[in-house]
């Protein structure tokens, strides 16, 4: 390959045509979490009467061991590896946590929430956004 090749209109094409893929593809992200942000503006509203008591959340760590948090919130999956805090932010709760960390906690960032949850996390296990707040409604 020569220093010429990198600028051939093919190879400027190709490379165009990446940068719009990946633009389209930032973009969908970005409506998806939108949306799924609305679903949960819309249970928090009613979350003070209609909702299962917000519980206290804990992050657990790659390589074993917890450590609390100060956050409160519902747990979206059965495995406690994402949850929704009472704050409106989506947390997933899984991180390399130091010794430290597990002795005096961990506060995780919130995240772009998903439309599905779990996708793409290899466990299998994958619940619509309406479907994990709707599993939180009192009956």
């Amino acid at each position: 390959m020569t220093p010429d090749d990198a600028t051939t209109p093919w190879a400027q094409g190709r490379r165009e045509a990446a940068l719009e893929l990946e633009r389209r593809l930032n973009e969908r992200k970005a409506a998806e979490s939108a949306k799924a942000q609305s679903m949960i503006d819309a249970f928090l509203a009613t979350a003070g009467t209609s909702a299962t008591e917000p519980e206290p959340l804990a992050v657990q760590g790659y390589r074993g061991g917890r450590a609390r948090t100060t956050l409160r919130g519902w747990y979206l999956k059965a495995d406690h590896s994402v949850a929704l805090g009472t704050d409106g932010g989506f947390y997933v709760l899984r991180a390399d946590l130091s010794l430290r960390e597990r002795l005096r906690g961990y506060t995780p960032s919130p995240v772009p929430p998903p439309l599905i949850v779990g996708e793409g996390g290899g466990d299998g296990e994958t619940i619509d956004m309406s479907a994990a707040l709707e599993r939180h409604r009192r009956s």
